[in-house]
């Protein structure tokens, strides 16, 4: 049987506190269950047990290289159901200063961000299969600058995204 999706990430962060805060504030995690130096968090909505594991190594701990000089995780994606949803985000990450990029990939509408740590990870929405079309299948060779008032008026505010793509239909 294949694998069937991602259960859950985990993290090693300086400060629990500070990690669970964000992402409480950021994304809308909730803490499920938490013990000193560990947290575990489920996104709004999921059926996961946890979704983001978090253990703290201490303030000492030195900048992830991965990328630089390393191999390792570039980034974790979570997924939104609405262009609403994916707004809303865009306007929490920019307030905390944590957005640090947003592109139109043709089928996904992606933000990045950074978390207290530096560690990046991305927010994005599907574009649903009934509204895939040759030429935003073909799109998706090139990376553009996120435009999501355009993708709002082609698409609509709260059309569920990833319905036949990511998620049964």
């Amino acid at each position: 049987m294949p694998v069937q999706r991602l259960n859950h990430a985990v993290l090693y962060v300086r400060d629990v506190e500070a990690s669970v805060a964000f992402y409480r504030e950021a994304l809308g995690f909730d803490v499920v269950m938490s013990m000193p130096g560990a947290a575990f968090l489920q996104a709004p909505g999921s059926s996961n047990d946890h979704d983001l594991g978090l253990f703290q190594i201490g303030p000492d701990a030195a900048p992830s290289p991965a990328g630089r000089t390393s191999v390792g995780l570039y980034h974790l994606a979570w997924e939104v159901d609405t262009l609403e949803e994916l707004e809303r985000v865009r306007a929490k990450l920019a307030e905390l200063g944590a957005l640090v990029g947003a592109s139109d990939h043709s089928t996904t509408k992606a933000l990045y961000a950074r978390d207290p740590d530096g560690l990046e990870f991305e927010v994005s929405w599907l574009v649903p299969a009934a509204l895939l079309t040759e030429e935003t299948l073909a799109g998706r060779t090139r990376v553009r600058p996120l435009d999501l008032d355009a993708d709002i008026r082609r698409y609509g505010a709260r059309t569920r995204g990833g319905v036949g793509v990511s998620i049964p239909a």
